[in-house]
Parts: C-alpha cells; structure tokens; sequence
C-alpha cells in the first residue's frame, strides 16, 4: 500500500509556528481554548524546519490578519507568499 496523501498528512508532526519554545522549535499545533489565544498556523514540523525567521513571521502575519472562522470554518492561508507581484498593474 502507498503512505502518501491523507496517511501521510496524519502521520506528519504538526506544529504551531506562532509560538516558538524557548531552548528551539515550535509548540505542538492547536489551542487550549479556542475562546481565547491568538490563532495557530501550523505546519509539519520538517517544513518549520526549513523556514527562515522572516518566512515564519511573515506566514504568521498573514494568518492572523485574516478574518477567523468565516461561515465556521477555519482560514487557511498560503504558508509562503507570492513574490514580486504586489503593487504592479497590468497594462
């Protein structure tokens, strides 16, 4: 049988790069309460690896600038942005 797709996703560590520990890494992904908290953006913990500190605080940005919960399901956003395209007009 192949280990991709949804049993890989499952399988993967997840983690919240908005909170970062403090000896290295990242916390494990989700809130206690979802009441209060500022909002997880997590990803698997090889990708967070991977990312340099502006990439992080940038996808963190990004998340919790969007409206939360819209029609009760989560926000997702692109965990790298787009470059180069911000600010020009076609002609």
């Amino acid at each position: 049988m192949a280990s991709g797709g949804l049993t890989k996703w499952f399988k993967q560590d997840w983690v919240n790069i908005g909170s970062p520990k403090k000896g290295g890494g990242y916390n494990k992904c989700g809130r206690r309460s979802a009441k209060k908290g500022k909002y997880p953006k997590c990803v698997p913990a090889a990708k967070a690896a991977r990312m340099s500190k502006s990439q992080v605080k940038s996808a963190v940005r990004r998340k919790r600038a969007k409206k939360q919960g819209v029609g009760g399901r989560p926000t997702n956003v692109k965990t790298f942005a787009r470059r180069g395209s911000r600010g020009r007009k076609k002609s």
